[in-house]
C-alpha cells in the first residue's frame, strides 16, 4: 500500500493525486523533484528521498526541473512527468529561441532585492513579469532592511502594482512573521546574486540548511552559494525551492505578465483616443498625459516600452524558429514520399 502522506510535506495536495489518478494501475509512484543533477535528479517519494534516473531520450521526460511532479517505475526511473500548474521560465542565457524552467508548480515567488544597496527598479518589473506569466503570486521582498540608510519601499510598491510588497531582515527577525503570513504553497526565491536569498531561505527553514557569503563591499554584489534549485519543506507547512543568483532576466513569452506588471499603464491607456495607441507621439494618448501630470513616471514608461520591445522581438524570433522547423520536417517528408514513389516504379518496371 502506498503511503501517499508522506508525500505532503513536499506539497501533494488533492489537485496532483487527481493528475496521478491515471497512473494507478501502472504500478509506478508518483514522486516530487527536490534537485536536478544532469541524468539524474533528488526525488521525494512515498518512501523516502532518494535518487531517481531521467533518460533524455524519452519524450516524456525531457526537461525536468525543480518542483516537477513525476512517476517513478520499481528501477527509480522517471516514467512520466505530470502536468504542470505553474512554470516560472526565461529566454536562455544562450540567446536561443528557447525556455529555460527555472521552477515547476510554484504558487509564490519571493523576488528578492538587497534593500542595502542598488534598489534596480527595472530589475524588479522583469522579475515580476516572470512570475505573474508563471501563474504564481510575486511578492517584492527587500532584504537586509537592517542594513539600510533609507528604504524606497514606497518607490517599489509602485513598481509593483498587485503585489505584496514588504522589508525585513532574516538576520534581525524584522519583518519575517508577516512575510510568513503570506507565503502559500511552494514558495521560490528569485534574484540576483547578494541579494540574500539563501540567508532568507535558511530563516524561514529555521535551520542553516544552504551556504551564505558576504557581498564584496565595493558594488555589493555576491557570489553565487547557490548552485542548484533545491526544494525543502518548511516548518509550518509548504515547500521552499533556493534558487542560483539570476545574472541575466530575459523574458520568456510574458505577454499577460506584462500587462500585470504593468497595470497601472494599461489603465491609463483603455483611456487613450485610438485603441491601437503606441504611447509615443499619438494625439489623446492618456499615457502621455499622465507622464505629464506627473501621475505615471517616465521612469516606468520607459521600461514598459523596453520590455515590451523585447518581448515582441523575442516572439517573431521563436515564430521564425518554428516555421523553420516545420519546413525542415515537410521537405523530410517531401523527399520520403519522393523515394518511395520512385521505389514504386522501378519495382513496376
Amino acid at each position: 500500500m502506498v503511503d501517499f502522506d508522506r508525500l505532503v510535506p513536499y506539497g501533494w495536495t488533492a489537485a496532483v493525486s487527481a493528475e496521478y489518478a491515471g497512473l494507478h494501475d501502472t504500478g509506478w509512484v508518483p514522486a516530487r523533484v527536490i534537485r536536478m543533477d544532469r541524468s539524474e535528479c533528488d526525488v521525494a517519494t512515498p518512501t523516502g528521498v532518494g535518487r531517481a534516473r531521467c533518460p533524455r531520450a524519452d519524450t516524456n521526460v525531457g526537461g525536468l526541473c525543480t518542483g516537477d511532479w513525476v512517476a517513478l517505475d520499481a528501477e527509480m526511473t522517471v516514467r512520466q512527468l505530470l502536468p504542470r500548474r505553474t512554470a516560472i521560465a526565461r529566454a536562455t542565457v544562450s540567446g536561443r529561441s528557447e525556455a529555460q524552467v527555472l521552477a515547476a508548480n510554484v504558487d509564490t515567488v519571493l523576488i528578492c532585492t538587497a534593500a542595502d544597496g542598488d534598489v534596480d527598479l527595472g530589475r524588479i518589473e522583469r522579475m515580476l513579469a516572470l512570475a505573474w506569466e508563471s501563474g504564481a503570486q510575486p511578492v517584492v521582498v527587500l532584504t537586509k532592511a537592517d542594513l539600510a540608510v533609507d528604504i524606497p519601499i514606497d518607490a517599489v510598491r509602485a513598481a509593483a502594482p498587485g503585489a505584496t510588497t514588504l522589508a525585513v531582515s532574516a538576520s534581525t527577525g524584522s519583518g519575517m512573521d508577516v512575510l510568513t503570513a503570506v507565503l502559500d504553497g511552494t514558495v521560490a526565491l528569485l534574484g540576483p546574486s547578494g541579494a540574500g536569498k539563501s540567508t532568507l531561505a535558511n530563516a524561514l527553514l529555521g535551520a542553516e540548511v544552504f551556504a551564505t557569503d558576504e557581498v564584496r563591499a565595493g558594488d555589493k554584489r555576491g557570489r553565487h552559494t547557490t548552485v542548484h534549485r533545491e526544494l525543502r519543506p518548511l516548518p509550518g507547512g509548504g515547500t521552499l525551492i533556493d534558487t542560483p543568483g539570476l545574472r541575466s532576466v530575459g523574458l520568456w513569452a510574458a505577454a499577460e505578465g506584462l500587462e500585470r506588471t504593468f497595470s497601472d499603464i494599461e489603465s491609463f491607456a483603455a483611456a487613450c483616443r485610438f485603441a491601437d495607441c503606441g504611447h509615443d507621439s499619438e494625439p489623446g494618448c492618456a499615457v502621455l498625459a499622465a507622464v505629464d501630470s506627473g501621475a505615471l513616471p517616465q521612469r516606468r514608461l520607459d521600461s514598459y516600452r523596453k520590455l515590451q520591445r523585447e518581448n515582441e522581438w523575442l516572439a517573431a524570433r521563436t515564430d521564425a524558429r518554428l516555421r523553420a522547423e516545420r519546413l525542415r520536417v515537410w521537405k523530410t517528408i517531401e523527399r520520403s514520399q519522393r523515394w518511395a514513389y520512385r521505389e514504386k516504379q522501378s519495382r513496376r518496371r
